[in-house]
């Protein structure tokens, strides 16, 4: 131990660990420290390149806050957020597929009645949203609870204005006892996700842009079925391919369709994955 070099460190370290008590901790800190170690050897990382690294991660630090995730940001333009949804989110054909949560939800978002306008007063044109949730099976979820946001037209959600002391352009409506869903909001638009600070700053050294395509955020949850963490994406947004955080599948993809006042209108039904058998066969 007094001896290692670049060769015999690896070793070191998990024999230090060895006796780590919760086996599932270990597993991840063994692959962890081998996988670390791999990549300073493959890429000859640099002293001045890893103080470069440890500068980036301090920085992501400093600029996080209660509105917003430096962390979170990174872990999704890596593509790291979506892969780990993907791998834990394995559902049977037809059910909705989730996706990427995202940095901008917020805890304790109020009620709204069904059909109610939940933009409170956030900037943007009107829009309709409506459809069914169902089980796989086709069976209507009653009252399931439907936590939405999103962005206003400045591409901008509430915790992201100063100067705005309430929530727009979010709440939580319930689904009515056949599924069906429907309440007012504003017009989904694109946006650049943060890139005023580290996060942008490796977008723009790697040559990628910071923009995600049209779309709303919906988690579902309904008792006996597994909760769902998706979007609904604009079908004629530009980004769609190349989508900053990797969270687009084609089957969360809708048409708005503008109505003859100006205002949208977008359907989608959601379809969830019951967690017992019987609700399962209804």
């Amino acid at each position: 131990m007094r001896n290692l070099d670049h060769h015999t460190i690896t070793d070191a370290v998990l024999a230090r660990q060895a006796q780590a008590a919760d086996p599932r901790l270990k597993r991840i800190m063994d692959s962890l420290v081998q996988h670390l170690h791999a990549f300073a050897r493959e890429v000859e990382l640099t002293e001045e390149e890893w103080f470069k690294g440890i500068e980036f991660l301090t920085r992501c630090g400093h600029i996080t806050d209660d509105k917003r995730q430096e962390f979170i940001l990174l872990s999704d333009v890596l593509g790291l957020s979506m892969l780990t949804v993907a791998q834990n989110n394995d559902k049977p054909a037809g059910c909705t597929e989730a996706t990427v949560f995202g940095p901008f939800h917020v805890e304790g978002a109020p009620h709204y009645e069904l059909g109610a306008d939940i933009s409170n007063g956030a900037h943007g044109i009107p829009c309709l949203v409506r459809g069914t949730v169902r089980g796989i099976g086709g069976k209507p979820v009653a009252n399931a609870r439907m936590d939405v946001w999103q962005s206003d037209e400045d591409g901008l959600y509430d915790v992201q204005h100063p100067e705005i002391d309430h929530t727009q352009a979010r709440g939580i409506v319930h689904a009515g006892s056949e599924g069906r869903y429907h309440f007012r909001s504003i017009l989904a638009v694109p946006y650049a996700i943060p890139h005023d600070g580290p996060v942008g700053d490796l977008l723009k050294a790697t040559g990628r842009h910071p923009w995600r395509p049209a779309h709303l955020h919906f988690l579902i949850e309904a008792d006996g079925y597994e909760k769902l963490i998706t979007h609904v994406f604009r079908s004629d947004d530009r980004y769609l391919d190349s989508d900053s955080v990797f969270g687009v599948r084609q089957s969360l993809i809708a048409d708005w369709k503008q109505q003859a006042d100006g205002s949208y209108v977008v359907e989608y039904d959601f379809i969830l994955n019951p967690t017992t058998q019987d609700i399962a066969d209804a």
